[in-house]
């Protein structure tokens, strides 16, 4: 198991049952996961690693009452519970914008962040017709993969074959076959044609960037049974998306990418954490309207959004066990936390 760093600072006391003194009696144990759940406050989130590594990942289960505690359970378990990290990027773009989390009718896409503004473009066919946005968990694992190998290899060239297959559905976990192989194509198809403009404003002037994500077509080729199992050999990278990424990656935890699986938006939330924690010098303050620009796409009001987005983010903090997040009424409280991949160098 790794080392779990747990510490007051990072998870807050432990809670004594007032009918005993032993953190370790029954009654202390049945009492603890209760309160750590129904608390709003994300900081109580957290020790969700602590219990697991005083109790045991049974009694966890055990007391996990909702189908959203058992996934917050499960992802900590899962990154508690590697051994070895490895490495995966993504553009820091993404960390301060996202994808659409669902299809759109509309063939543009404009996202705030952090004096950061993405504008998505959606491609056509020779026809005309529009390839429609990419959109979801299936488009973001397919660009964390092209991202990740690209870096690893500092090449703009990334080999596909059976390599992203097995990433997808190997090391991610994802259920990757039948119908879902052909979103995971359509979403591929999407990526290939659409364009990605990012404006960005820096000492009171307005920086521009635009490119695409790949210079050809992410496309399956037939295998020898006839069936369209496995993408071409390699695709090659849009050269200023690479040198963008080059300049700008962000290190995330693929153990982390595995235990959220495909939440979207709980994956968005991870990798902004992972951008933000480790490089913050003092505490920040988010408030909930810029939060609602960056990660509230398709909620009417900010205070139906908010208890999604908590519910996200406390299965962001399961899957990073070092980050350091407090929630308020204003919005939520980034603390300096240990990086989400303790080591970097480690591919």
């Amino acid at each position: 198991m790794r080392d779990s760093g747990l510490s007051s600072g990072v998870y807050g006391p432990i809670l004594i049952d007032k009918e005993s003194n032993n953190p370790n009696s029954s009654a202390h144990v049945e009492s603890n996961i209760a309160r750590r759940y129904s608390v709003s406050n994300a900081d109580d989130m957290a020790e969700v690693h602590q219990l697991i590594v005083e109790h045991g990942i049974e009694e966890a289960r055990r007391q996990a009452m909702t189908k959203h505690e058992r996934v917050v359970v499960e992802a900590a378990y899962q990154v508690l519970s590697e051994d070895a990290e490895r490495i995966g990027f993504t553009y820091s773009g993404f960390a301060l914008t996202s994808l659409p989390h669902k299809p759109q009718e509309c063939t543009t896409w404009r996202r705030e962040g952090h004096n950061v503004t993405l504008v998505l473009q959606a491609g056509v066919d020779r026809n005309e017709r529009s390839l429609g946005l990419p959109y979801g968990s299936y488009a973001r694992f397919i660009l964390l993969f092209l991202q990740s190998e690209a870096i690893r290899t500092q090449s703009r060239e990334v080999e596909l074959g059976r390599s992203m297959k097995v990433w997808l559905g190997g090391k991610m976990g994802l259920s990757i076959g039948g119908t879902t192989y052909k979103k995971v194509g359509e979403q591929a198809r999407r990526i290939s044609g659409c364009s990605l403009t990012f404006f960005a404003d820096r000492a009171g002037a307005q920086i521009k960037s635009r490119s695409g994500f790949v210079k050809s077509e992410i496309t399956m080729t037939s295998s020898v049974d006839g069936q369209q199992s496995l993408w071409q050999d390699r695709v090659m990278l849009d050269e200023d998306f690479f040198r963008a990424l080059r300049e700008h990656p962000v290190p995330v935890n693929e153990t982390a990418l595995r235990a959220i699986g495909p939440r979207s938006m709980v994956l968005d939330v991870y990798i902004w954490l992972a951008y933000r924690l480790h490089a913050l010098p003092k505490d920040v303050e988010v408030g909930w309207p810029a939060l609602y620009a960056q990660f509230g796409a398709g909620f009417g009001t900010v205070r139906r959004f908010r208890q999604h987005f908590l519910d996200c983010l406390q299965i962001a903090i399961a899957a990073y066990p070092e980050a350091r997040v407090s929630t308020g009424e204003r919005g939520i409280i980034l603390r300096p936390s240990r990086a989400a991949i303790a080591k970097p160098g480690r591919t």
